[in-house]
């Protein structure tokens, strides 16, 4: 790819992130909460006009039912941007958001498009992991290797943990960190700059009369950090996935992955645009970031967990960075196993790594963390005025995906 411009990120917005199936976003669609941090996003550059965007781009994991149909294309229509802005949805499971950005990113620094929208929004509350109808293609049943992509990414988190000598107790420390850096962070205020609140209305019936009574609250705070997290607590929880083998390939009912130490399901979404330097001059915007590189790789799917292991080096290989030059990373909590495994393998800084918290601790709407952990990240460089951050993520089926950022 010829690069003849920039790409900056003018504006990053999120909502808050639910816990999946009981939380605040569990009767929420996809695209409303995409709708709400789209304008969110808009408001933070007053001065640029809507009809001078040409695309949106917007990550989910299972584009189907409720965030079906083009998510993307429908958001932007909802949230009243003109008919001009178009929309397209894509999907590279839980690197969906990260990879919108570079999308958009790419299509500024190639010339064609000076402000695009990108992002990611996922309902896991209305659309489950897996999709309301999977159906898998039978071929992947044959060969062991494919049981990331067969029967789930814990069981790959296992593998990880098994291969990488990652202890039960180093995760559950390591998930008991996360919790306690997000309620630091909430207490603090850290996340202000980057959420949006959501206004979220109940319908509550009263079957006696029949009438339905509205109630409506507006969420501002992410939901899963728990302030009672302890060690006690995480070590009593029973794995829940295979338990790994000895070296005669006999269980030791040993496993190590748990509900505690594994990334909360969710829902949300975030919003960012992205303009040229023309762009800028032209609509008087002030850049928040310089989108500097992405890298995507590919893993053996039973061990998908260390996607990020070759992602990271080949994006700071782009970028002409060392892990050293990094002030802010964002590595995505899919599992204690895996982040601890990618940290150690790669010699990545603990102190720079998820300084607030991260899945295990504020959740993982598949599709949309990539632009959340995005938003987090770009305002988190500009709080502590840190140079570079990296937002990076393993992906289910055997992938990783890392994206540099620059503080403008």
């Amino acid at each position: 790819m010829k690069q003849v411009q920039d790409a900056y990120i003018v504006a990053a917005s999120r909502t808050p992130i639910g816990k999946s199936g009981r939380g605040y976003f569990r009767n929420t669609r996809a695209d409303d909460l995409l709708i709400t941090a789209l304008r969110s996003a808009l408001a933070q550059v007053p001065t640029l006009d809507p009809a001078a965007i040409e695309d949106a781009i917007i990550g989910c994991s299972f584009p189907e039912g409720e965030q079906g149909m083009n998510m993307a294309r429908i958001a932007v229509a909802l949230a009243g941007l003109p008919n001009g802005v178009g929309g397209v949805t894509v999907n590279r499971f839980c690197a969906s958001g990260l990879t919108a950005i570079q999308m958009a990113a790419d299509r500024i620094r190639v010339g064609e498009a000076d402000v695009m929208i990108a992002g990611g929004a996922e309902s896991m509350s209305l659309v489950p992991m897996g999709g309301n109808k999977p159906s898998f293609n039978p071929a992947i049943f044959a060969r062991d290797e494919n049981i990331g992509i067969a029967y789930g990414m814990g069981m790959t988190a296992e593998k990880v943990a098994q291969q990488w000598k990652v202890s039960r107790e180093d995760q559950d420390a390591f998930a008991l960190a996360s919790h306690q850096k997000a309620i630091a962070a909430q207490l603090a205020g850290e996340f202000a700059a980057e959420i949006c609140p959501v206004e979220v209305i109940e319908r509550i019936p009263d079957l006696a009369t029949g009438e339905i009574t509205l109630k409506t609250r507006t969420v501002s705070l992410d939901e899963g950090p728990r302030p009672d997290t302890s060690l006690e607590g995480l070590a009593k929880l029973k794995t829940v996935f295979a338990s790994p083998k000895d070296p005669t390939g006999k269980p030791t009912g040993l496993g190590s992955v748990t509900a505690g130490n594994s990334s909360q399901t969710s829902d949300g979404a975030g919003a960012l645009i992205l303009a040229s330097e023309a762009a800028i001059r032209r609509y008087d915007l002030k850049p928040l970031a310089r989108f500097v590189s992405f890298a995507s790789r590919g893993v053996p799917p039973e061990i998908m967990g260390i996607g990020p292991i070759a992602a990271i080096p080949a994006a700071l290989g782009y970028a002409g960075l060392r892990a050293e030059d990094l002030g802010w990373i964002e590595l995505n909590e899919a599992f204690a196993a895996q982040a601890l495994a990618v940290i150690r393998d790669l010699g990545l800084n603990p102190a720079v790594v998820n300084p607030l918290g991260g899945a295990i601790a504020l959740g993982h709407p598949l599709g949309a963390t990539g632009a959340i952990r995005a938003a987090t990240t770009i305002h988190g460089l500009h709080r502590r005025q840190q140079k570079y951050g990296m937002v990076t993520m393993c992906v289910g089926t055997g992938q990783g995906a890392a994206g540099i950022f620059e503080r403008v």
